[in-house]
């Protein structure tokens, strides 16, 4: 996907946009998520070289909150010429296929105000400062269905919108899920859960019923990867 990129639509050339805050620093995301990074990505052997990079001349953050920011950079391309490339900043985040002893499988039935739909989904969320992704996607599991998994095993993530954000996703396959405790639901969340057997979660999965990519992706990779036992 490319969008946020090119030329200043205004015809001025390099410089702060004007009409938002510009506070923080965006090295300090980097600094308190550390531990969230994505990790590298394995290498095909007839994979080609990796482009040239991008120089960044300016890292201007034009919005900002405890929620989301808005950096407009200044970037030098490799020809030589500079133009602004808008970047969305949020927080890596988990998804959570729940598993229970008997095999079925934990799905949420929850609320999204942006699109105006509840939708089934996975237990997903933000990664907190200084938090490692098993970490946090044990915190949301327990905190979205009540339930503690015996066994956490990493599955592939993904980029969500790769074009205008370095947004990641870990996902993992949370195994023999126990419930221990009530959920703790934010005020504005609407959530309701629901055991499905795994053949019901695979035919929703193969007829395209889960909208939300998160659940999608993470279904698809937990449904068709083998895993060890420990």
């Amino acid at each position: 996907m490319s969008s946020g990129d090119g030329a200043d639509a205004s015809g001025g050339g390099r410089g702060h946009p004007s009409g938002g805050p510009q506070t923080g620093d965006p090295d300090d995301l980097e600094k308190d998520f550390a531990l969230a990074q994505p990790p590298p990505m394995p290498r095909e052997a007839d994979d080609p070289p990796d482009f040239p990079t991008f120089t960044t001349l300016e890292r201007p953050r034009v919005y900002a909150s405890p929620w989301c920011g808005l950096r407009r950079d200044w970037i030098r391309l490799p020809d030589g010429s500079e133009q602004d490339y808008h970047i969305f900043e949020v927080t890596n985040a988990v998804a959570v296929v729940p598993v229970l002893p008997d095999g079925r499988i934990l799905l949420l039935w929850q609320y999204r105000y942006p699109s105006g739909r509840s939708q089934w989904e996975v237990p997903a969320g933000r990664i907190h400062a200084h938090e490692s992704p098993s970490e946090a996607a044990a915190r949301e599991l327990l905190e979205e269905t009540g339930h503690r998994a015996r066994r956490l095993v990493p599955l592939p993530g993904w980029f969500p919108t790769g074009g205008i954000s370095a947004h990641y996703a870990h996902a993992f396959l949370a195994e023999h899920c126990e419930e221990v405790s009530a959920t703790k639901h934010d005020t504005s969340e609407q959530i309701l859960v629901r055991a499905f057997p795994e053949a019901e979660v695979r035919r929703r999965l193969l007829e395209g019923r889960f909208a939300d990519a998160f659940t999608a992706l993470s279904l698809f990779y937990a449904l068709g990867l083998p895993h060890k036992a420990p």
